[in-house]
Order: C-alpha cells, then structure tokens, then sequence
C-alpha cells in the first residue's frame, strides 16, 4: 500500500504516519529516504536553492520522525535508518547546502538514538558513496571514471548495495547496533 505526501510539511508528514498506523496498527519500520540536490558553489547559491534542500533533505526527517515516535515508543519497539550521504561526513565543493543537510542527518541519528535508546528503539544511518542513481546518472562517462579512481573498489555502488544495509539494519540482527553510521561507499571514507 503506498501513501503519498510533502515530507518537508509537518502537518502532511503526520497525517501520513497517522494513516499507516491506524491501518496496519503499529509502525515498526521507518526508513527517511527524501534527498535532492541544487548544487553550485556558495556564491552562487540562492537562498532558494538552500532552503529547499535543507526542507527536503533535513527538515522531513525531523517531520517524519517526530510522528513515528510516539506509536514506536507506546509498542516499545521500532527502527529508524536515516539515509545521509559521505558528503554529510567528509563534505563536497560546490555541495554546501547538500552536505550540511546529511551532515544534519548524522546529528539527528545520533541523538535520537539517545533519546530512543531506552524504549528498544534503535537509530541508525546509511552514508551513500557515489552510487549509480538518477541524481549521478548526469555524470558524463569520464566523469564516472575519474570518480572510480578515487574509490578503493574502482566501481560506483548499486542500489541493491544500499537497499542490502537497509534491509539488516532493520532485521532483527541488527537489534544491538543503534547510533551508528554506516557508509556504504566502496571504501572512499576510510
């Protein structure tokens, strides 16, 4: 079943969390995947162009989640993966909006994790390498090689590769990691 919804709203964001649990009767699973970019340097960057970043990147977390704790935190039980990005951990020129947004990201992750811990919730990220999606698929070929030499593996990631860290942090057997940041990035971070 799908819900549709502006997660850079908080009303919407809410209404949508409401809906879903009034009927499955319980939210187990919440995985903040909203991201876009607007890249460009600093000077030539628009307020706009910030903004709507942070909104959609940042902010639809904060909307996201504040609605999915409560019913997590009454059933005593919940995940929460967060998708940042290694632009949020070692950051990227031309990027200053994105990067602060995932940079955000991590913050959040972590301190929710605190704040959840005690109630069986846990709190984890995912940070991205370059990974062949529609926001890299306007990489020219030799861009896509330059990039590869920079990564460890010589190759940019699949989505498969991340849905797969997605998938274990949400199993069971990821019950005693929680605050973490997981980069799935071919070694780049290291």
């Amino acid at each position: 079943m799908s819900f549709q919804t502006d997660v850079a709203q908080f009303n919407p964001s809410r209404e949508m969390v409401e809906a879903i649990v009034q009927k499955f009767q319980r939210l187990d699973i919440l995985v903040n995947n909203a991201g876009i970019t607007k890249d460009t340097l600093l000077m030539r960057m628009t307020e706009e162009d910030w903004d709507t970043v942070i909104d959609t990147n940042l902010k639809s977390i904060f909307n996201v989640t504040k609605a999915a704790v409560r019913p997590m935190m009454s059933q005593r039980s919940g995940k929460i993966i967060n998708i940042t990005s290694i632009a949020g951990v070692i950051g990227n020129a031309g990027q200053a909006n994105y990067a602060s947004s995932k940079a955000g990201i991590i913050g959040f992750t972590k301190t929710m994790a605190k704040e959840l811990g005690s109630r069986n919730i846990q709190v984890n990220a995912v940070a991205p390498g370059f990974i062949e999606t529609d926001m890299t698929a306007k990489l020219t070929e030799e861009q896509r090689k330059q990039l590869a030499e920079h990564i460890p593996l010589k190759r940019t990631g699949k989505p498969e590769e991340i849905a797969g860290v997605v998938k274990f942090l949400a199993s069971p057997e990821a019950d005693y990691i929680t605050g973490q940041v997981l980069c799935v990035d071919g070694g780049m971070v290291m």
